[in-house]
Order: C-alpha cells, then structure tokens, then sequence
C-alpha cells in the first residue's frame, strides 16, 4: 500500500518531528536522505520508522517499520529542495553528560546558535578524534534537521550531551581536564596541555560567556589578515586542528 496523502496519520506524526518541542518531547527525531540513514543504522542507532518513495529501495535493520509513499508525501516530510528518497524516524540518545568524561579532547559548545555551524562543528570534531561533544541549553538542536545535514553523518560517530557549561566544566576540571576557550583577548601561546582538554568555542556574536571564561584558559589564533574574527565552525576547526596537535600522545 503506498500512502498518498500528506493528511496521513502516520505522516503528519513523523511530520510534527521536524519541530524541536515535538523532539524533545518524543525523544526522537527525523532524517532524510541515503546517506544519514546508512550512517545511523551503521552506528547502531535505533530506527523506528522509515518511509520511502515510489520505486525506492533501502535496506533497513529488522524492527523498523516501512511505509511507501508518493514523491509529494516524501517532500512534505523533508526541509531540503530535492528529497532522496528516503525519510527516518529515529531514537534519539540521551544528552545527559556523563558523571565521569572520557579522557581526550572534549569540543565545548557555548551558545553556539546557527545548526549549520552545530553540525559542522560536530563534523569537524569527528575529524579530529575527539572523544565528545558537549552543547550549554542555549545551543542550537544537534538533532534538528539542518544540524544533522551539516554534520554529514558525524553526529551517530561521538557521544553528543547537553548541560550547562559552568557545571559540567568543573567537574571535567576535577577529573584533569584543561579547560581551554577560543577567545579573541586571550594568549596567542597556547598553554601545556596534558591528555584531557576541553576547547570551548563561543557564540556566533558574542563569544565565549564570562562565566564560563572565567574556568578557562583563554587562547586566541594569531590573524595576519585585517578580519578581526572567523566564522564559529571555521575557527573551531582550526583550533581542533592546533589543539589536538599540541596535546600528548
């Protein structure tokens, strides 16, 4: 049977996840695309529902239920141009940080509020081996539909929690970790730093809060050029780039 209307129950259910209360509210969360839906379900994540269009085949992990629909039903449920085929309900993971952190190299979003430069970031700390990615509330949804494209995938490949900065740095702090934040005021050396790091990156307009600069280290990257800033995701990944060299093996 292949669902023809976007008036659809099941549909406008998977539909409403496209929201972040409804998200939140559900614990879980939308994806589109080929490539997402294979990183997700390589990664062990738990797919509850699936829908594809017309003519399109995936194969999917036993469990999930498969609806078939038209190629309006799948737009309808998809926030990109050219939907591929194939939309995902999936579970999503506890945010909850840990009680005790993996030791390595932490990315310690504060405040960060664009999802394209969420799921960058995310990617970029995929690239660089961190161990974690933790996000303060006012963040932008790791799990929402932009973040998730821009994070090709990254976000299913490293732990991601949410809490609030001031406390979760302190208790990292307890447990060895340098606390070090991106910081156009601050040292353009970097300090020693031992295994465990926690690199704050700051808001888009306003950087890193004092608050949570107070608990840090503060580095900025030497800027020969006359721009006085870089783009949140494009500074962070040149400093995971510079911290992860500098940190002990």
């Amino acid at each position: 049977m292949v669902i023809e209307s976007r008036a659809n129950e099941r549909v406008k259910e998977a539909r409403k996840l496209l929201l972040r209360k409804e998200r939140k509210e559900s614990g879980l969360h939308l994806i589109e695309g080929e490539k997402l839906v294979k990183e997700a379900v390589s990664s062990g994540a738990k797919i509850v529902s699936c829908y594809l269009e017309e003519g399109f085949s995936f194969a999917l992990p036993e469990g999930a239920t498969i609806y078939t629909v038209t190629r309006a039903v799948m737009e309808s449920l998809c926030e990109s141009q050219t939907p591929q085929g194939v939309v995902a309900v999936v579970e999503t993971p506890s945010l909850i940080p840990p009680e005790l952190y993996p030791a390595g190299l932490v990315v310690v979003l504060d405040g960060v509020q664009d999802p394209g430069n969420v799921g960058a970031i995310l990617r970029s700390a995929d690239a660089f081996g961190t161990v974690g990615v933790l996000l303060s509330p006012a963040c932008a949804d790791p799990y929402a539909p932009k973040t998730l494209r821009a994070a090709m995938g990254s976000t299913y490949h490293l732990p991601v929690w949410q809490g609030e900065l001031v406390t979760e740095l302190a208790k990292m702090q307890q447990q060895s970790f340098t606390a070090l934040c991106g910081d156009i005021k601050g040292s353009e050396t970097l300090p020693a730093l031992n295994q465990s790091v926690a690199l704050v990156i700051g808001s888009e307009g306003s950087g890193v809060t004092a608050e949570v600069a107070a608990l840090c280290e503060s580095f900025r990257l030497t800027m020969r050029g006359r721009a006085e800033s870089l783009n949140a995701s494009v500074a962070a990944g040149v400093l995971l780039y510079v911290v992860s060299e500098a940190m002990p093996r």
